[in-house]
């Protein structure tokens, strides 16, 4: 039977900078960590994770809830995390709570119990995956980071400032010239989309061209709401469309550009199109979206980061909020 020790005798390192080269890659060098890799291959050596976790006290294993892995957004999240994760030695236990299927409340708890009883090391929670359940957040038991704003500060969390980047889109497109302008805004009993409808409508008031509420649409986040908005607009606006649209989400900007090119209204000829939040896809979209927000893969780096300075020591004081910076960027639909 392969040991840890002829492991060690073969690499030329101790037991204890092999255990390192294993679960916690950044505290040796490439090349230590490599030898012994190669070590690890050549004798077959399969560490038992049962045994380990009994001896440390840890299963090197991170739990990440995400809402609906169907959507672009979260995929992005989950493939940083895990790489972040796993270049220290740590893996991702993902659960899709899904949250657009309607499974409510109790299918979420249901997860945060499971976490428990396989004694995760931790929790990411990306935004809307707890919905309803922030409070129990506070009891939880795990060091975790929440993607998002949380409101009662249960946790570390890093997020964007939903409110200020869509203030910069509609001063943006203030600048551009628009001042009849519709909203397709995200559900309003989620905090983010308050804050987003919030700073949109703030920066339009504070340009003397408020928002004209029969141009404002609630959408579900999600593509089919864009062509739902895309219909309404022809429909109850059709003689007069605004001059502008912004979408609080990308999907909803994808589902209103695709929308309106089937009823012929051309973009951004009559009308001009812009979205809060980048995604790597609508790079394929045309006409390119002009866009406010971050990349999901900076959250979940950040994220990382913040889960890491918990369980390795090097911060143990109160819950802590970090702001990724956003950015707007100008492209040909708006």
């Amino acid at each position: 039977m392969t040991t840890i020790g002829k492991v060690a005798q073969r690499a030329g390192v101790s037991q204890t900078t092999v255990s390192h080269a294993l679960n916690h890659a950044d505290r040796v060098s490439p090349e230590i960590r490599e030898r012994v890799l190669k070590a690890v291959e050549e004798l077959g050596y399969r560490p038992n994770p049962q045994a380990q976790s009994l001896r440390t006290g840890k299963t090197n294993i991170v739990a990440l809830m995400v809402p609906d892995i169907c959507n672009p957004y979260y995929p992005e999240i989950v493939l940083s995390i895990q790489t972040a994760l796993g270049e220290v030695g740590l893996d991702a236990l993902v659960y899709n709570t899904d949250v657009p299927g309607g499974r409510g409340a109790n299918h979420a708890a249901d997860y945060l119990r499971q976490a428990r009883r396989k004694r995760v090391d931790g929790v990411i929670i990306a935004d809307a995956a707890l919905f309803g359940l922030h409070a129990e957040l506070k009891d939880l038991g795990l060091t975790g980071v929440f993607i998002g704003n949380l409101d009662n500060g249960a946790m570390d969390s890093v997020g964007v400032d939903n409110f200020q980047a869509a203030y910069r889109m509609g001063q943006y497109l203030i600048e551009k010239g628009h001042r009849r302008i519709a909203h397709v805004t995200g559900p309003s009993h989620f905090s983010f989309a308050r804050e987003r409808k919030a700073g949109f409508e703030k920066a339009l008031a504070d340009a003397g061209a408020p928002i004209d509420s029969s141009l404002v649409y609630e959408g579900s986040f999600l593509s089919p709401s864009g062509h739902d908005a895309a219909n309404w607009l022809v429909e109850e606006h059709g003689s007069n469309l605004p001059t502008a649209a912004f979408a609080a989400s990308p999907l909803m900007a994808i589902g209103l550009l695709a929308q309106l090119y089937d009823l012929k209204v051309q973009v951004p000829r009559d009308i001009s199109v812009a979205a809060y939040d980048r995604l790597s896809l609508l790079d394929d979209i045309r006409p390119r979206l002009t866009t406010v927000g971050c990349v999901p893969a900076a959250l979940g780096r950040a994220a990382v980061t913040m889960l890491r300075d918990r369980l390795e020591g090097r911060f143990d004081g109160p819950p802590r909020r970090e702001v990724i910076p956003f950015e707007l960027i100008e492209r040909e639909s708006a």
